[in-house]
């Protein structure tokens, strides 16, 4: 008989007691506060609606350098009965060695049987399997340090969501583009713009963290590489990362429904010589007022 949602989500909590007793101590395995006591109230009144879906991170030591790895987990709530979504990283993997690294760990995962609990097994697979990508990237990066010393990249995205107002929201996107060493700007409102500018990596890790985990109404519209032999801090367009909220049409207060006055968002553009990206986030071409 198909297994329903409070059975699996039963299962969860029951493997998240496991993974608690193998990693007690403090930052090993990290989940917010209220995940957990939110799927127990939904246990206890399996009529109301559904809790968030169950996500935390597991801080995991590989090899005799205990090099961290973090294993991000994202449990659908058929899980068991469905997959998880897992992502493996560590600062010590290149982004061609992380994307290996979890492929095979997706594949692995892909050939248990559905209905078993597997987030143990992908902890134990990471520890077995993350050494070699450990040493086929040091070993990369041994032999590409002249040339990386000898020429840098600037990567700049522009990044486009219908809206953008939660304040949890924005203050990741904040934090993020902080830890990364990232540029640009956040414009807050409807329609909602990003742009960050930095290593490409920093960039990439990014794009990837503020979509986690379900971030859907949202698209990297436009990419720029420009390569130099000196440092990508003398083509950065932007000097910090800015919080732009320009004047928004009509008297719509902080309702969410607010639109973001384009024509000064515009001007902003091309004050920091990107008027041509008006175009490739809007469809339009852009024209100042004569006002």
């Amino acid at each position: 008989m198909a297994a329903t949602v409070k059975e699996c989500l039963e299962l969860q909590l029951l493997e998240v007691e496991m993974l608690l007793s193998m990693f007690p101590k403090r930052g090993e395995f990290r989940v917010d506060a209220d995940a957990v006591p939110s799927i127990q109230r939904y246990l206890r009144n399996a009529g109301g609606a559904l809790p968030p879906q169950l996500e935390y991170r597991i801080a995991l030591d590989v090899g005799e350098a205990k090099v961290k790895v973090e294993l991000q987990v994202l449990l659908p709530h058929m899980y068991p009965q469905v997959a998880p979504q897992l992502f493996a990283r560590s600062d010590a993997l290149h982004r061609q060695q992380q994307l290996q690294l979890n492929t095979r760990l997706t594949a692995h995962i892909s050939s248990l049987d559905p209905g078993d609990l597997c987030v143990c097994e992908a902890v134990q697979w990471v520890k077995d399997n993350t050494l070699p990508f450990l040493e086929n990237c040091q070993a990369s990066s041994e032999r590409a340090a002249e040339a990386v010393r000898a020429k840098e990249m600037l990567h700049r995205m522009w990044i486009y969501s219908h809206h953008i107002y939660r304040q949890e929201l924005r203050k990741k996107i904040f934090d993020c583009a902080k830890k990364l060493n990232l540029t640009g700007f956040c414009l807050t409102g409807k329609p909602g713009v990003i742009c960050v500018e930095g290593l490409q990596e920093n960039c990439e890790e990014f794009w990837r963290v503020i979509r986690y985990p379900n971030w859907k109404h949202i698209s990297c519209k436009h990419v720029e590489n420009i390569e130099t032999e000196g440092s990508i801090d003398n083509l950065r367009l932007f000097h910090s990362f800015e919080d732009l909220q320009f004047q928004a049409h009509g008297d719509y207060g902080l309702r969410n429904d607010y639109h973001m006055d384009l024509g000064q968002f515009l001007e902003f553009l091309k004050q920091h010589q990107s008027g041509h990206i008006f175009q490739i986030l809007f469809g339009v071409e852009g024209k100042l007022s004569d006002n």
